[in-house]
Formats: structure tokens, sequence, C-alpha cells
């Protein structure tokens, strides 16, 4: 299953300066939790904002620029090559940036979601999540509080079967 992860702001914002927009720890804990063991499949620029590789993940990169070869890392140049690089894996997660959610789209089966409930100025974008294409299948929404600045919501979307 491809699965997209992202936390996503009531304007569809992801970032900005290569920078995420808030601070949420329940969110960092949830994809630490969500994403381990796993492939993850991110943007070049999306690595490079990464103190370090993240740990107990296999991190696929794509990108155009044939000279990047972080150590450790599995390099492919589309959408189509990430997904063939990681054959057993039953689960592989899309983790940005906002170009690669672009191209991943319409390749992913599930959307999880942290909807941020606040309007911000970014740079980059999610995708508009299509209500003909998505169904909205699970909502937990969480009050802000003295450590998340924002109300939030976890949102799981599933591909809609078409018959």
């Amino acid at each position: 299953m491809i699965i997209m992860i992202a936390a996503v702001a009531e304007n569809n914002a992801l970032g900005k300066n290569n920078d995420l927009l808030w601070h949420l720890p329940n969110d960092f804990r949830r994809f630490k939790e969500i994403t381990s063991g796993h492939h993850i499949i991110m943007g070049r620029k999306t690595f490079e904002s990464f103190p370090k590789p993240l740990p107990n993940r296999t991190h696929v990169i794509v990108t155009r620029q044939k000279d990047f070869v972080p150590e450790g890392c599995i390099i492919v140049q589309n959408p189509e090559e990430a997904v063939t690089v990681c054959p057993t894996d039953k689960d592989l997660y899309i983790i940005g940036g906002g170009e690669i959610y672009k191209q991943f789209i319409h390749l992913a089966d599930q959307l999880d979601i942290t909807r941020v409930h606040h309007s911000f100025e970014a740079d980059v974008y999610f995708p508009e999540i299509d209500p003909a294409v998505w169904e909205l299948v699970l909502e937990e929404f969480h009050p802000k509080d003295e450590k998340h600045l924002f109300d939030y919501t976890f949102q799981t979307f599933v591909r809609k079967k078409i018959t």
C-alpha cells in the first residue's frame, strides 16, 4: 500500500524555507510510530531538511541530481522507480515535500493527514484532497494545549473504489 503522510494546514500549507510551520509533538510521535520499520520516500529537499537520517527507516530519495548520493539511502529518478525499489515492504510512506506529494497522489492508496486548524503563509502546499476520489474514514480531534499551539485532527482517507 502506498500511503502519503503529512501535517497540513487548513489552507494546505506544508512548509516555508524548507522547514515546518508548527511544532506538534503528538504528530511527530505518530509519524515515528507509523513509519518506523518501513521505507520512507521523499524528495531531496525534504531529506536535506533533516539533521540526520531518521532511525529505523529505509530512506528512498527521488531526485534528478545525479551527484546526490547520501550514504545509506536509495536514490531514484521518479515515483515509479521509487515504488519498485521497495518490493518487500507492504506499506510505503510518502513523506514529502510538496512536489513529491503532487507526483505520488495518483499512485497513493491512503492519506494519513494531521490537519492543523490554522492557515499559514507558506511556499510549499499539499495537493487538494478531492472528495470524489478520497473517502474520510477516520477522524480524531485534539485541542491545543501547553505543548501544541494549534488544534489539530488526525485524518485517514482511503481511495474510493470505482464501480
